[in-house]
């Protein structure tokens, strides 16, 4: 799955949400594949806008 950066916060929680119904997802899967690229998307986000530290 090829998608852009989170842009906003409500691109953030409907990413969240999206994950959410991920969170199940069988290893190996396109779904968990799925999970895994929109997780990374909102590691980056959070680093960007929400830096810990």
């Amino acid at each position: 799955m090829s998608r852009p950066p989170i842009a906003n916060d409500q691109e953030l929680e409907e990413v969240l949400s999206a994950i959410e119904l991920l969170l199940e997802a069988e290893p190996g899967t396109p779904e968990d594949d799925e999970l895994q690229a929109l997780s990374k998307l909102v590691d980056e986000y959070e680093d960007i806008h929400y830096p810990m530290g």
